[in-house]
This record gives structure tokens, C-alpha cells and sequence, in this order.
């Protein structure tokens, strides 16, 4: 088989930039955004400008036609907190858009950025100690039109994985919640939040084992369900000690196998934070959240 072609949205983004290199040596890439600069100003080469809320597919199918899959990354951010929901029902009606043409163009998969906040509301339970792990089986359930969004996007790619709105024809889904793909979130934490702490460590998720789960929810060739289903919800974290959302099935199913734990890649961070709060709270009186050694 020879290089496969992936067309990746929203390629000027935070999310698809951390992969682009690695994704570049494997694939032959189609790039669309709405801008060709990333956040930080920089001319990010080979994108195309497209608009993929337009509800005229035609202005953009040529760029999904012969693609073997599609990475979806874009993402329309509200204005003002007064826009949040209009501007997420247009994140939907995009999901839709990306999930019809590939169908319509005959790619077999769509891998889809959703993210941890689809099912948010369990956290909440979580640090007041009433629930465990969130696993990708849990209901999703959130509190805030960002989550709603990401669910009701999940839930549209479970359709178009059936096939019944289309006469039979599924389109693969992989949906990835992705955690907290930042080098920096433990900078914020200190001895006086071990909760702040626990959850910087437990979402974690670094490039290499982002550029990982990717490849292999790309790649990997069966995903049906018991019922036949191709259609896959697995969180995206690295393998941290301190998670709270279970990686089990993308461990199973897309033979995932994250390289970074964030307890190990933030020893030192975490050990100095741990002396400070054992300090303030006196030798053996410390306060520990669940999974802090």
C-alpha cells in the first residue's frame, strides 16, 4: 500500500500543529483552514482557504475526493459569552458538513477532535469524591455548550458510522477527547490546590503519544463494535498515573500504548510542589489527592 492521503481541518490550529511534522513524514497531507497562520502569526505552508461551515459542499469536495481519511480539527470559537451556543451549533453543523462529503467522496474514515468535555459533568462528582473514572461507555453528559457540542458530534458521527440516514453506507469514526495537551498546566499548580494539581497530571497528553493515537486511530483496520459499528470514543492522554478517564479501549482496540506519564515527566515540578504542601500542612498531615504518591 502506498502513502495514504489525510486531509486535516482546522490545519493552522493548536492541535493539528503539534502533529503536522510527524504526520508530513508519514502521509501525503491536504491542508484546510480558514486562515494560513497558526496563533502565533506564522505562515503555515500548504493550506488551503476554505470555509467548511458553507453549506454548498461543492465549493470544497474536490479536496476530500481520493482521501483515505480526514482529521477533523476546525473549530469555531464564539465572539463573546453571549455567543457560545450559536457558535457551537455551528461547530455541529461543520461536523456534519465533514462527515457528508467524506461520505459522498468515498473516504472510509473520519477521526474527529472532540474533547473531555463532552462528558465534563463527571469531574464536577469526581473532586467531591462521588465518582471514579469516566470511561468512553459513561453517558455523555455536560454542563456548558462547548461539551454539548462535542457530544452532539459524537452522536452524529455514531449516525453516519450506522449507515441508516444514508442507505447503508458507514463512514468510520474515531472520535478522540483530547485531555490536556500542554507542557505548562503544572506551572499553574502549587501546594495549596493539590485537586488543581491531580487533574494537570491526569489529563495530560504529550506530542509524541498525541501523534501516536492518531496514527493508530488512522491506521488501525477494524474498529466495529459487538453490533458491526465502525464507530470508536477513546480519550486522548498519555498514560498517566493520575488519570481519571479510562484509556482501556484505545489500549484494546487501536493497540495504543503511550510512551509519557506525566508523573514521570514532571518529577521534579511535582516533587517540589509535594515538599511545599507538606510543609505548610506539617510532616505527615498531608493532604493527598487520590493517586498522589
Amino acid at each position: 500500500m502506498g502513502r495514504r492521503r489525510v486531509v486535516v481541518t482546522g490545519a493552522a490550529g493548536y492541535i493539528a500543529g503539534r502533529m503536522l511534522p510527524a504526520l508530513q513524514e508519514r502521509y501525503d497531507l491536504t491542508l484546510l483552514d480558514i486562515t494560513t497562520r497558526n496563533r502565533a502569526g506564522e505562515e503555515v505552508p500548504g493550506i488551503q482557504v476554505v470555509d467548511l461551515t458553507d453549506r454548498d459542499r461543492d465549493r470544497y469536495r474536490a479536496f476530500f475526493r481520493g482521501a483515505d481519511a480526514v482529521i477533523h480539527c476546525a473549530f469555531v470559537r464564539a465572539q463573546s459569552p453571549a455567543e457560545r451556543y450559536w457558535a457551537e451549533r455551528t461547530n455541529v453543523d461543520m461536523a456534519y458538513n465533514v462527515y457528508q462529503t467524506a461520505l459522498e467522496e468515498g473516504v472510509r474514515r473520519v477521526v474527529v477532535c472532540s474533547s473531555n468535555h463532552a462528558a465534563d459533568y463527571y469531574e464536577r462528582l469526581i473532586w467531591r469524591g462521588r465518582w471514579d473514572v469516566v470511561t468512553p461507555e459513561t453517558r455523555p453528559l455536560s454542563d456548558n455548550f462547548y461539551g454539548w457540542a462535542k457530544a452532539a458530534y459524537e452522536h452524529l458521527g455514531f449516525v453516519f458510522a450506522t449507515g441508516a440516514e444514508r442507505g447503508g453506507r458507514q463512514l468510520e469514526n474515531v472520535q478522540i477527547r483530547i485531555g490536556a495537551p500542554r507542557e505548562t498546566d503544572i506551572d499553574d499548580c502549587d501546594a495549596t490546590d493539590l485537586q488543581k494539581l491531580h487533574r494537570a497530571l491526569g489529563a495530560y497528553l504529550s506530542v509524541r503519544d498525541q501523534v501516536q493515537l492518531f496514527i493508530r486511530a488512522i491506521e488501525t483496520e477494524d474498529i466495529r463494535d459487538e453490533n458491526g459499528i465502525p464507530f470508536l470514543i477513546v480519550y486522548g492522554i498519555s498514560g498517566n498515573s493520575h488519570r481519571f478517564w479510562s484509556i482501556a479501549n484505545a489500549q484494546r482496540v487501536l493497540g495504543y500504548a503511550p510512551e509519557d506519564d506525566s508523573q514521570v515527566r514532571f518529577a521534579d515540578k511535582l516533587s517540589r510542589i509535594l515538599a511545599a504542601a507538606r510543609a505548610r500542612q506539617g510532616a505527615g498531615d498531608l493532604p493527598t489527592a487520590p493517586g498522589t504518591p
